[in-house]
């Protein structure tokens, strides 16, 4: 078995596929808040 070595690990993937998630959460987070006010402008 090959020795490890801690940090030698290609993350790009791993990176990207984060960042995408957190978009999509900033995203979805900001929908969210933008219905939960024009609710509360309309009285509904």
């Amino acid at each position: 078995m090959a020795e490890h070595k801690h940090g030698s690990m290609d993350i790009t993937e791993q990176e990207k596929t984060f960042h995408g998630f957190i978009k999509a959460s900033i995203y979805v987070a900001v929908f969210s808040i933008a219905c939960l006010i024009f609710m509360g402008l309309v009285n509904a």
